[in-house]
């Protein structure tokens, strides 16, 4: 039986509960409840999140690629709530994106999976990104090459490398993303990463690795021993 939210016990309301308990007490559709403020007149706000969510298999990052118009087809979500939804979840895309370009020092591949997977990871075409480094290892820039996938796009090998001058970079990392989710390197993934290796050698700035970004793993060439 449907008990609106206005009656639950004072500490079991999502607003209460947040105040109460703290954040982390309340559960993703408890959170998401108090983004849309109220529900239907057949359900609780929590009640529909849950249905929402559930829809995703209960994946936040899932939930992120979900549009506003296929959030319209949830009875109960209106413009408004399905706006609020959507750009809640893009602020926590875009605080992890900040959190990742913090990282102090590029010590494994994992790291550039953590920064470059917020920006590219769950994108539904192909970049081509280039991460600078000082001698330290430091990222102290970071550049998209192409749009649209290897194949499709040119990878203008010269501006690699007048964006490595201008940033005073001693090394670079090349990534880019797998829309397909597949971790495995591509015969034109292995020639353009052979092309900029070679023009690197004249150039005196090290190519350290190229690495394929998914939404969920990355491919290093390096770790794999191709380089």
């Amino acid at each position: 039986m449907y008990t609106p939210i206005n009656q639950w016990a004072e500490d079991d309301r999502p607003r209460e509960k947040f105040l109460l308990k703290g954040k982390s007490s309340l559960s993703d559709s408890e959170l998401l409840a108090i983004l849309i403020g109220s529900g239907s007149r057949n359900e609780s706000a929590v009640q529909l999140c849950q249905r929402i969510l559930a829809s995703t298999n209960n994946n936040l990052n899932s939930l992120g690629k979900v549009s506003v118009s296929q959030l319209l087809n949830f009875k109960g979500i209106g413009e408004a709530k399905a706006i609020s939804i959507a750009a809640a979840l893009e602020l926590g895309r875009r605080r992890r994106a900040e959190e990742a370009v913090e990282l102090k020092k590029i010590t494994s591949s994992k790291m550039v999976f953590e920064i470059m997977q917020p920006i590219i990871g769950e994108l539904p075409h192909e970049e081509f990104w280039i991460l600078y480094l000082n001698n330290s290892n430091k990222v102290i820039h970071k550049a998209q090459l192409s749009k649209g996938g290897i194949t499709g796009t040119v990878v203008d090998i010269r501006l690699i490398f007048k964006i490595a001058f201008e940033q005073n970079a001693v090394s670079i990392i090349l990534t880019h993303n797998h829309p397909s989710g597949k971790l495995v390197a591509s015969e034109a993934d292995i020639q353009i990463t052979k092309k900029i290796k070679e023009a690197s050698k004249y150039l005196d700035v090290a190519v350290l690795d190229h690495i394929i970004i998914t939404e969920n793993g990355f491919y290093s060439f390096n770790d794999e021993g191709i380089f």
